[in-house]
């Protein structure tokens, strides 16, 4: 359908089992006002949802023209280029697609040579440059977390000395102890692993998600697999951008990488002593995982091919009124790019993305319209920036994070939009980076403002701090926030959204077809918009906390 009314968003909540009327629920009562901003924030989402868009993949001729889309729409609204050709910051990326069908695993046992079946048993990771083949002994190293400086590292420990990881493939365990709070988990699945497995002289990786972390059943996980992996292009400042952020350092060689089914995944632990049963509700359960040797070797053979795209990420600026202030930047974000085309579903074969991410294009555009209408600008000056490459894990903002189209010091914060999920009335929002930053006070003095609760993720085991544009500002050490709609436990709201991870989330049912709550939407961007002004006037600029594991990256 082109228009989602409230009609269709109730009838939608009672198949799920209930629903409160806005009016009875906490938050702000649905205005004429915000359900005519809805609807041109529903109107954005229309055109970059479109099947014209084939999708929006990174550098594609559907990106492209969704890109050019947002460029006329920052200049309609009157607002600067803050690129580097304009509007664009050009963005070259490396492209790897892996090749199912000429590629093979296999697990060898006592001279046994036991095939996998991809697709069924494991998917090939292609994000790193895969080799042409491997083969080597598998070790099971936990939860794979390499965090010296919180004294807990899987990578070397009594039981499996560091060194001794060399020329093996490691496998782990999605998870963590829960000592370890969750965001220091999610980075150590970031730059931390890759440094880790190439220090320690590993072959490559094979994680294995727990059921309950995976946002959506196994078979969408293989059909996806075919999608392809992306790096950034090799540059010459690559050295200049890791001396400053190491953190954000580009690694490049080769690294076999893979994930295993967690319903197949006890082919890899029989003959150990052990069970995945039994180290899956440790996982659960948050508890220490043992680390063994899983008397095995791996085998396979990777065909792919490889090729190369550029894109641009979108900057558009509007200039600050206080003198003092307005060389210094709030950042309010998003990504434009999605999926592509893949396999037929009911017909259909677009990934439209329309929550992920077009719906925080639409909040970027509408807030920045807001902002240019206003005759009362902000003090610091706003960057609205639209990043590629977030599906190919966050490249464009780590590429803008490490080479800012402005002063790299002058950044003061970023409040980064994917997928904020306005699916029910807006009573509460999760946030990422919550705990972090002295954005927090804002954040929560704005909800007191709009009658909106803020709170921190409760699901930290997803690794959603780690999934989201605003992870690579936190890298550079720059404040930074990603919030969606929240919930508790068990609640219409909960199940809702577990609904739409299941069936919609990176596929193509997440369309223009699908119930949303354009009321709520709108409120969201009016409570982002004023936490935007906030930040941008205060005359302090926002800082990461002491306690707070990623203050080392504050500049």
């Amino acid at each position: 359908m082109s228009r989602i009314n409230r009609l269709g968003f109730i009838q939608f909540m009672v198949v799920l089992g209930g629903y409160t009327p806005p009016l009875l629920a906490q938050g702000r009562p649905v205005t004429p006002a915000d359900q005519a901003a809805g609807q041109a924030w529903w109107a954005h989402i229309k055109v970059l949802a479109d099947d014209g868009m084939q999708g929006r993949l990174t550098g594609s001729e559907g990106y492209l023209r969704a890109a050019k889309y947002v460029v006329s729409q920052f200049d309609a609204m009157g607002l600067q280029p803050a690129g580097v050709n304009g509007y664009y910051q050009p963005v070259k990326f490396d492209v790897t697609r892996v090749i199912a069908a000429k590629s093979s695993m296999a697990l060898l046992v006592d001279g046994r040579k036991d095939p996998l079946v991809l697709g069924r048993d494991a998917i090939l990771g292609s994000r790193r440059t895969p080799p042409k083949s491997v083969n080597a002994p598998l070790v099971f190293i936990g939860y794979g977390l390499h965090l010296p400086e919180a004294k807990y590292d899987d990578f070397d420990s009594p039981e499996r000395p560091f060194a001794s990881l060399k020329g093996k493939i490691v496998v782990f365990i999605n998870g963590g102890p829960g000592d370890l709070p969750g965001a220091l988990k999610s980075f150590a699945r970031t730059a931390p692993l890759a440094k880790a497995l190439a220090d320690a002289g590993a072959l490559g990786s094979i994680t294995i998600p727990t059921p309950k972390s995976m946002d959506f059943p196994w078979d969408r996980v293989a059909a996806n697999a075919s999608q392809p992996g992306m790096r950034l292009a090799a540059d010459a400042r690559d050295a200049t951008v890791a001396a400053r952020h190491p953190a954000l350092a580009d690694l490049h060689g080769i690294m076999f990488s893979a994930t295993f089914n967690p319903a197949e995944a006890e082919k890899l632990f029989a003959g150990t002593g052990h069970t995945f049963a039994e180290l899956l509700a440790l996982a659960d359960a948050q508890k220490p995982l043992p680390r063994f040797d899983l008397k095995k070797s791996l085998e396979a053979s990777v065909a792919s091919e490889n090729t190369a795209v550029e894109s641009p990420n979108i900057v558009a600026k509007l200039e600050g009124s206080d003198p003092s202030l307005k060389a210094e930047y709030v950042l309010l974000s998003a990504h434009l790019d999605h999926l592509g085309e893949g396999g037929p579903s009911n017909g259909n074969k677009i990934f439209a993305g329309a929550m992920d991410d077009a719906s925080g294009v639409a909040s970027v555009l509408e807030i920045a319209r807001s902002f240019s209408q206003n005759r009362e600008r902000p003090k610091r000056s706003m960057l609205f920036v639209i990043f590629t490459g977030e599906e190919k894990g966050l490249l464009g903002s780590r590429f803008f994070a490490g080479r800012p189209t402005v002063p790299e010091t002058a950044i003061v914060a970023d409040l980064n939009l994917d997928m904020f999920m306005p699916l029910f009335p807006l009573k509460k929002l999760h946030v990422q980076g919550l705990a972090e930053s002295t954005l927090a006070e804002d954040a929560r003095a704005v909800g007191a403002a709009h009658s909106i609760e803020i709170a921190v993720d409760p699901e930290p085991d997803r690794n959603s701090f780690i999934r989201t544009d605003q992870y690579s500002f936190v890298q550079a050490g720059v404040p930074a926030l990603a919030m969606k709609f929240g919930w508790t436990a068990n609640s219409p709201e909960y199940k809702a959204w577990r609904q739409w991870l299941a069936e919609r989330y990176h596929s193509v049912e997440d369309n223009l077809s699908q119930p949303v709550d354009t009321a709520a939407a709108a409120q969201f961007d009016a409570f982002l918009g004023d936490l935007a002004r906030r930040v941008a006037n205060k005359a302090e600029r926002p800082h990461y906390v002491e306690s707070s594991f990623f203050h080392r990256f504050e500049k």
